[in-house]
């Protein structure tokens, strides 16, 4: 009997951004699926994760991963609802996580997707504090940061995905914990709700300053995930023997030339060899995949005990993913950027 014609609205990317990313840059199409063949699966996109990396994937500069090509779907990890198998390791229902790309339905082999977690409050989780940014909060915290109680870390983007789980890890571990953020909303909630010990406004024109007086101590771990004016207010605070786990450079992402001001190559170069500082730059599957059981492990009763809290900015419809994405690399997200691209 042959199968029900599926039709899969997916997101393409049309050209290369020059700086930021604009709508012009996707396209919304309708395509149909073959049928599957033996050892194929059926998938329906329920929740899709934006993320900064995204914009490195848009780009044919040399990078750790291969660029998303013209006209193709835009890269990216998704919750997804198995709707039919020929696949004897999944079974019709079963909800699984895997990189799946900007479209409502696809069709995988079974190697790019694996079962989520049970009993989660929802399972887009499985795109935020249980997924890949948790793990990348979790390893680069643990294994470069090397957290010891009493010292003090800086995190940037402290609100986001990643910054608010480094953030209440860190406060587990006995650290003083001091994030940075945008807006007095989000600094608010990064100290009331997550239990940081302070926030500072990177829009504050007095920011280098404040920063420095929430580190009376200095600072021995910063956690990197926005580079520009807040790693030049942190150089002169680190501590000897200091730490930087680098995730991510959000400030430089739509950068496409040399920014502006003095070189301060320098005295980066001079503080990273007085000091000793460590940094070290990472991905955390590529790094780290094989200890993804140890992570699940340690986070997941700290999120079921509410230890570790989590914020999901949801936005509804495939459709307004490019918009969201845009925004997510202006600030304008509030926690973990998930689109719900059907109901569950």
């Amino acid at each position: 009997m042959p199968q029900a014609l599926t039709l899969n609205q997916r997101i393409v990317l049309v050209s290369r951004p020059v700086g930021a990313p604009t709508p012009e840059n996707f396209r919304l199409e309708r395509v149909a699926l073959p049928d599957l063949a033996d050892g194929q699966v059926l998938l329906k996109t329920l929740y899709l994760s934006l993320d900064p990396y995204m914009r490195g994937r848009m780009s044919d500069a040399p990078s750790y991963a291969a660029p998303v090509e013209i006209d193709e779907v835009m890269t990216g990890g998704a919750v997804s609802r198995v709707e039919r198998s020929l696949n004897p390791k999944f079974h019709e229902g079963d909800l699984v996580v895997g990189s799946t790309g900007w479209q409502s339905h696809s069709i995988s082999d079974g190697r790019n997707i694996i079962p989520i977690p049970s009993g989660l409050p929802s399972p887009s989780m499985a795109l935020g504090v249980l997924g890949m940014p948790g793990m990348t909060a979790y390893m680069g915290l643990m294994d470069i940061g090397q957290p010891k109680s009493g010292e003090t870390l800086v995190v940037a983007a402290a609100s986001g995905a990643v910054g608010s789980v480094v953030g209440q890890v860190a406060k587990i571990k006995g650290l003083r914990v001091v994030g940075v953020a945008g807006g007095a909303e989000k600094c608010r909630y990064v100290v009331e709700e997550l239990g940081f010990d302070a926030c500072i406004d990177h829009r504050s024109p007095d920011f280098a300053n404040d920063l420095a007086l929430a580190c009376p101590k200095g600072v021995d771990i910063y956690y990197e995930n926005v580079g520009g004016k807040v790693f030049d207010a942190i150089i002169p605070l680190l501590n000897p023997k200091a730490r930087i786990p680098l995730c991510g450079l959000i400030a430089g992402y739509n950068a496409h030339e040399a920014p502006s001001g003095p070189d301060r190559l320098p005295q980066l170069q001079r503080t990273l060899l007085t000091k000793r500082v460590r940094i070290q730059g990472f991905i955390v599957f590529d790094d780290y995949g094989d200890r993804q059981p140890e992570f699940v492990s340690a986070m997941a009763p700290w999120v079921r005990d509410g230890k570790v809290k989590f914020r999901e900015d949801i936005v509804d419809g495939l459709e307004q993913a490019p918009e969201a994405f845009i925004g997510l690399l202006e600030g304008r997200n509030f926690g973990k950027l998930v689109v719900r691209v059907a109901q569950d």
